[in-house]
């Protein structure tokens, strides 16, 4: 198949070694060779909402990566759970992005890997939703228990995940081809 296309991949973990940035990379592995794989890493320069300055000319690693987003074929979001939760630098992520209408329509996977997940996992598909992002069926997984599944080195060790994540990379590269 001819994609074509650029897919930004975003962790709501800032530590570089973790889980879900291990998990980007294992997707990014899965991407075809023509589409450009981002996995974005300056979710940390995102300063702190303020409606005061979300205007034509936000804050410039906010405007940046509006960018990004707005020319992304489509978004993977790889993320914890914190104190069942979002965690706030996503969720501050997510929050400079609805008056830009960045995520309007844009086909978004999502995966939560964590201890348990299932928090964050229901709270971003609602927040996905208040932003008209295009959750894709097929393209969303909870991974709970993450640690036992994945390696010192990153790799996935769980077939049954592994295999839950080539699923999820196929359904999302069928709906942005």
């Amino acid at each position: 198949m001819d994609y074509k296309g650029n897919i930004l991949a975003i962790s709501g973990s800032l530590r570089s070694g973790s889980s879900n940035h291990n998990i980007l990379r294992f997707l990014g592995g899965l991407a075809p060779a023509d589409i450009n794989y981002c996995i974005y890493d300056r979710l940390a320069d995102i300063p702190p909402f303020d409606p005061e300055l979300d205007h034509d000319h936000p804050p410039q690693a906010v405007a940046e990566l509006r960018g990004l987003m707005k020319t992304a074929s489509g978004i993977i979001i790889c993320t914890p759970e914190y104190a069942f939760g979002v965690p706030g630098q996503l969720k501050n992520m997510l929050d400079w992005m609805v008056s830009s209408s960045s995520l309007v329509d844009k086909p978004v996977a999502l995966v939560t890997a964590s201890s348990v997940g299932s928090h964050a996992h229901a709270a971003l598909l609602l927040t996905l939703g208040a932003l008209s992002a295009k959750v894709i069926d097929g393209a969303t997984l909870l991974i709970p228990f993450i640690r036992s599944k994945i390696d010192a080195s990153g790799n996935i060790t769980d077939l049954e995940t592994e295999n839950a994540l080539r699923n999820v990379m196929e359904v999302f590269l069928g709906e942005i081809q």
